[in-house]
């Protein structure tokens, strides 16, 4: 899941140190973070991630001490029954288990963390599976527990446009890997677009030599149809998660008389989300942004 990015950088920035991880492994009711949930915990106390937004962080850091220093693997369950819940627990509601385990051979292996990011770098998803009783992952998917690392989030933005800039910092914010497409030079600076990845390629090649996959987004923003067309082609005959193109339903359906005459599927052009964004009623730029984003995040999170 995309928000194990951040453990997954500190277990290769922290290699060959003591660790522990711990994971939330099942969830009832109104739980704070999803099952596959991580907080990595270094033996000098510095720690990466979250279980439960702050709820029961400070027992999983205790607990993650004393698995460092060779206490076995163990599963840890919160939640309000116990009258201690608003000390240790969840006041919030629901409840979740969490297993903290050694990052050793006899735990969650070091060697776990380079198969996970060479998968994810090539586009591919990477399965563990963990014996809950002995706190023991492998690589695969036959186990009590089998956590789903999904490739990294990619959104691809063509046309250097002013949505673009306020979607490329909602996106960063969202962590997802952002490159901003436009060959026009004018538009296409570093000044405008801080922190993103800059290609001033014409659409149609910068969008097929970055391979759309299933956790790609691919948003066509310039209002130029020799911009915007091309890169839509060239999003539609790739897997991508979302493709969205800006515009007012008039102009959309014009768009789509295009690329079907020239050739594009009418399976393909109903993935196209046109207008783009969740409609909100948005106006200007940053608020039009956010409805992009939303609908972005939408559709990653169910695909169908």
């Amino acid at each position: 899941m995309a928000e194990n990015d951040s453990v997954l950088a500190a277990a290769r920035d922290w290699a060959g140190a003591p660790m522990a991880l711990a994971t939330v492994v099942s969830t009832w009711g109104s739980a704070p973070r999803p099952r596959g949930s991580h907080l990595l915990v270094h033996a000098d106390g510095r720690f990466e991630g979250s279980v439960s937004g702050g709820c029961v962080e400070g027992d999983i850091l205790q607990t993650a001490a004393e698995v460092i220093a060779g206490a076995p693997a163990v599963v840890k369950r919160y939640g309000v029954a116990d009258a201690d819940a608003w000390e240790v627990g969840l006041p919030c509601g629901g409840e979740i288990a969490v297993l903290v385990q050694p990052v050793s051979p006899t735990g969650f292996p070091p060697a776990l963390f380079d198969d996970i990011a060479r998968a994810r770098a090539a586009g591919q998803a990477f399965e563990v599976a963990t014996d809950l009783a002995s706190g023991r992952s492998a690589a695969g998917s036959e186990g009590a527990f089998v956590n789903r690392y999904a490739p990294p989030r990619r959104l691809l933005i063509v046309g250097a446009v002013q949505i673009a800039q306020a979607l490329t910092g909602l996106a960063r914010e969202l962590g997802i890997r952002t490159v901003v497409i436009d060959p026009r030079g004018r538009f296409l600076t570093r000044e405008r677009f801080p922190g993103a990845e800059l290609d001033d390629r014409w659409p149609d090649e910068a969008v097929a030599a970055l391979a759309p996959d299933p956790a790609t987004a691919v948003v066509t923003l310039s209002h130029d149809p020799k911009i915007d067309d091309a890169a839509l082609i060239a999003a539609l005959a790739a897997p991508a998660g979302y493709v969205a193109a800006l515009g007012s339903r008039k102009s959309h359906a014009a768009r789509l008389e295009r690329l079907s005459a020239v050739g594009v599927a009418q399976d393909d052009l109903a993935r196209v989300e046109g207008p783009a964004g969740l409609a909100l009623g948005a106006i200007g730029p940053a608020e039009i942004a956010l409805s992009i984003a939303a609908s972005m995040v939408k559709r990653f999170r169910d695909p169908r």
